[in-house]
């Protein structure tokens, strides 16, 4: 049996990788869908922008002088940019915090320029090269905002979590008790929910409706207007935003993830791909919107690296293609 993303080395299948997809709209109707669309999965980053409705809605946001850019950059998993880091800084600067607060941990920056201008000056990764510290400092501001302990904000039981978890049950429409819990890379609570309510989710964040509707429609605003701050250089959720112009909210999450909104139409789309494997989540998303009609011929040539993605050696050769094999199911 074919499966639905191929991985070639030349003109000879290597790979393949396993998916699922939940086309869905803000009614909560399923529409398409790929594989199993109501496999229980963890949207890892792709739950940010829901992370930070309580950010406005606490008015916390207001209370910060949070501008657009900055609210996007709580939705982001940025890659440690100069201005993401200069960003993140000046967040913590105006809630009054050091960027010792940040419990987000260190890793190294997807920006290998800064990483290496870092070396150069013979200084130490600190939290704000993180790409979720952006989200760590959303956490931090809201936390100040209504006096709560900062030392525990990333604790589960603390109440900027317990904010972020009735936001999701109303949003994505789960009941608390059966959204399963875990920790993401970032110390954070991780929430794993059906994909075809993470597609909910973010037909609501596209076209908001009901009672988080304000913040919604201010979190995808910042989104659509800064996708640099949501990803950086070269990465596919700024690339695709920046394309459509304000027709599609997007936000991939680790372990082969993909939420997107379609801004129009009302519609969410949640892509997971079985195996983790990252290299086949553009291919696939790409895929879903040009079944879905959304893809034409210009929008093509300049994402066409993520609608067939190429496979490179070491010496930067050309040498395969991951490609797509898939027909959604109405």
């Amino acid at each position: 049996m074919q499966k639905p993303i191929l991985v070639y080395r030349g003109e000879h299948l290597e790979s393949t990788h396993d998916l699922h997809v939940a086309v869905v709209n803000n009614e909560g109707k399923l529409l398409f869908s790929y594989g199993n669309p109501s496999r229980f999965t963890f949207p890892r980053s792709s739950m940010k922008p829901f992370q930070a409705v309580p950010l406005v809605e606490t008015g916390a946001a207001e209370r910060f002088n949070y501008t657009q850019s900055e609210l996007a950059l709580s939705c982001a998993s940025h890659s440690g940019e100069k201005i993401h880091r200069d960003s993140v800084l000046n967040i913590l600067a105006k809630i009054g915090l050091a960027e010792e607060a940040l419990q987000c941990g260190t890793h190294i920056p997807r920006d290998h320029e800064s990483y290496k201008q870092l070396i150069r000056e013979g200084k130490e990764l600190t939290p704000v090269f993180s790409n979720c510290s952006g989200k760590h400092s959303g956490m931090l501001a809201t936390a100040v905002h209504m006096k709560e302990d900062v030392a525990g904000y990333r604790e589960i039981h603390h109440p900027v979590q317990q904010r972020i978890l009735d936001v999701i049950e109303d949003i994505c429409e789960v009941p608390k008790n059966e959204i399963k819990l875990s920790v993401d890379g970032c110390g954070a609570p991780v929430h794993q929910l059906p994909l075809n309510q993470m597609a909910l989710g973010y037909a609501r964040l596209a076209k908001p409706v009901g009672g988080h509707a304000s913040a919604l429609e201010n979190i995808k605003n910042a989104m659509v207007k800064h996708p640099e701050m949501v990803g950086g250089k070269n990465r596919f959720d700024t690339n695709l935003m920046n394309t459509f112009n304000g027709r599609i909210v997007s936000k991939a999450g680790a372990e082969a993830v993909q939420c997107i909104g379609l801004v129009e139409e009302g519609l969410g789309i949640a892509i997971k791909v079985e195996d983790g494997g990252e290299r086949a989540v553009s291919v696939a998303a790409m895929e879903v919107l040009k079944q879905l009609g959304l893809v034409n011929e210009q929008i093509y040539q300049t994402l066409k690296d993520y609608a067939h993605a190429p496979v490179f050696n070491a010496r930067n050769d050309r040498i395969g293609v991951i490609m797509p094999n898939f027909i959604l199911e109405k």
